[in-house]
C-alpha cells in the first residue's frame, strides 16, 4: 500500500509543471537575446533600466516585463516586439522604432494568431508604425498603455494607436492613445470591447469595420476629426462617451443596424453632432447633442429608429432630414429636449403640450437648392415660413417629435476634461488635414 502511495505522488510530481523562474537582465550586447533563447515556458524576464535592442520575437509562454527606465529600440526594422505564442504578457516597457512597413504591420507590439489570451500592459510605446497590432489573436487584454503615434504630414501614411483585426474576445481599456490615424481601428472582428481609453489628436477616435456584437463604453474623444465611427456593424453598444471639440462628427452610423447608442455627449466644435446613414433599427436614446452646426443629420433612408430623451441644445440647426412623410421621434409617449422649442406644461408632465417640428419647407428648399440660400434673407422666404406657422397642414413630411421634453437630462462634463478640451485641436492649426478622410454621402 506505501508503495502504490509512493508511487502515486511520483507521478503527480511528474505531471506538474516545473516552477517559474525569474530572469533578471541587465543592458548589453545581445543580453535580451540570449535570456529568450534560455527560458522555459512560465518564466518571467525581468530588463532593468537602460537601452536594448529589438525586434524581439516571443515563441513561448512567458512574462516580458521591465522596471523603470527599461526601453527597447527595434532600430526602424519590424516590430518591437512579436508575440507568437499563448498566455504571454508584455508589461512596463518603452517600445520605440518599429519598421514603417503597412504590410505586414510593423507595430510597437504584434500578436499573431498564435498570440491567444495576451497581455500587453501599462506600456509606453512612441514612434511606431502601429502601437498595438491583435492580428488575429483572440480574448486579448490591451490596457494601461499610453501610445504616441507617428506625426508624418499625411495623415494617412501614419499607423493606427490599436489595431483590432479579426480577434475575438479583445479588451482594450484604460489606454491613452494620441497621434497616428486612428485611436483604435476595428475590423472585420467581432465580441470586442473598448472603454475608458482616451483619445486626442487623431482621425477617428474609434472606427468600426465590419465589427459585429461589441461595446464602446466610457470613452474620451477629444479634438479628432471624427469621435466614433461605426461602419457596416451591426448590434452594437455604444454608452457613455464623450466626444469634445471634434471637427466633423461625434458619432457616426454609417450601415450600422439593430444597436444601441445611449447616454453619450457630444460637446462642440463638430460640423454635425450625429450623423445616421442608411442605418436601421437602431436606438438613440439619453444623448446629448450641444452646439454643432447640425445636431444630427439623417439621410439614405435611414428606418425603423427609436429615438428619445435625447437633448438638442444650442445647434445652429437641430436636425437635418428631408422627407415626404413624417417620421416618429418619440416612443412609449417621450420625446426629446430641444433648446428652440418654446412651450408650455400645463398639466405638469414634463411633457411639451405641443410638439415639435425642427425643419419646415424652407429647409428643404435650401437642402435640395443650394442656390436658393441667396433669398434666404428676402421677404418671399419669411412669408413662407409665416404661412406654415399659422397652416400646419402645409407643412411637408419630415421629423416630428410630439412628446417634446420640457428639460434637458443633467448630464455634466468633469472639470478635468473641461481644461483637456481647452487646447487647440490638433486639426485647428491646419497641420495633417491633406488627406485625413472625409465622409461624404451620397
Amino acid at each position: 500500500m506505501t508503495r502504490l502511495v509512493s508511487l502515486v505522488f511520483a507521478l503527480m510530481l511528474a505531471a506538474m509543471p516545473a516552477w517559474a523562474a525569474r530572469i533578471d537582465v541587465h543592458p548589453g550586447d545581445g543580453a535580451l537575446a540570449r535570456a529568450l533563447l534560455g527560458a522555459s515556458a512560465g518564466d518571467e524576464i525581468v530588463l532593468a533600466p537602460g537601452l536594448y535592442t529589438g525586434p524581439v520575437h516571443i515563441e513561448i509562454p512567458l512574462t516580458l516585463r521591465g522596471t523603470t527606465g527599461a526601453v527597447i529600440d527595434a532600430g526602424g526594422i519590424g516590430s518591437v516586439v512579436m508575440v507568437d505564442a499563448p498566455d504571454v504578457t508584455v508589461q512596463s516597457l518603452t517600445l520605440i522604432n518599429s519598421g514603417r512597413v503597412h504590410e505586414p504591420g510593423d507595430a510597437g507590439v504584434k500578436l499573431t494568431t498564435k498570440a491567444r489570451r495576451a497581455r500587453v500592459l501599462d506600456n509606453h510605446l512612441k514612434g511606431n508604425l502601429i502601437g498595438v497590432d491583435v492580428h488575429g489573436a483572440r480574448d486579448a487584454l490591451i490596457k494601461g498603455n499610453r501610445i504616441e503615434g507617428l506625426q508624418l504630414a499625411r495623415m494617412n501614411d501614419r499607423g493606427n494607436g490599436i489595431y483590432v483585426w479579426n480577434a475575438p474576445g479583445s479588451v482594450v481599456e484604460d489606454n491613452e492613445i494620441r497621434y497616428g490615424r486612428d485611436g483604435i481601428f476595428s475590423n472585420v472582428s467581432k465580441r470586442n470591447i473598448y472603454r475608458r481609453n482616451l483619445f486626442r489628436d487623431l482621425r477617428f477616435a474609434v472606427h468600426y469595420m465590419y465589427t459585429n456584437d461589441s461595446e464602446i463604453a466610457g470613452n474620451i474623444s477629444i479634438g479628432n476629426h471624427l469621435g466614433f465611427a461605426m461602419m457596416y456593424s451591426d448590434r452594437i453598444v455604444a454608452r457613455d462617451n464623450i466626444s469634445i471639440n471634434d471637427r466633423d462628427y461625434g458619432i457616426m452610423l454609417n450601415y450600422t443596424n439593430k444597436s444601441d447608442v445611449f447616454a453619450n455627449q457630444v460637446l462642440g466644435g463638430a460640423e454635425k453632432c450625429a450623423f445616421v446613414y442608411n442605418s436601421h433599427r437602431n436606438l438613440l436614446a439619453e444623448n446629448s447633442f450641444d452646439n454643432c452646426d447640425i445636431g444630427i443629420h439623417f439621410t439614405a433612408g435611414s428606418e425603423h429608429n427609436t429615438i428619445t430623451g435625447n437633448a438638442f441644445i444650442g445647434n445652429r440647426t437641430q436636425v437635418k432630414y428631408v422627407g415626404t412623410r413624417d417620421v416618429e421621434w418619440s416612443f412609449d409617449g417621450r420625446g426629446n429636449f430641444w433648446s428652440d422649442h418654446p412651450s408650455f406644461d400645463l398639466n405638469g408632465d414634463a411633457r411639451a403640450d405641443s410638439s415639435y417640428r425642427p425643419n419646415d419647407l424652407m429647409d428643404h428648399i435650401l437642402w435640395s437648392q443650394p442656390a436658393a440660400k441667396l433669398l434666404i434673407g428676402s421677404p418671399a422666404v419669411q412669408l413662407v415660413r409665416w404661412s406654415q406657422e399659422q397652416f400646419p397642414a402645409t407643412t411637408p413630411g419630415g421629423v416630428v417629435d410630439s412628446h417634446p421634453l420640457i428639460a434637458a437630462p443633467d448630464l455634466s462634463v468633469p472639470q478635468n476634461l473641461s481644461l483637456l478640451a481647452q487646447a487647440t485641436p490638433h486639426w485647428a492649426t491646419g497641420a495633417s488635414d491633406d488627406d485625413a478622410t472625409h465622409f461624404q454621402p451620397d
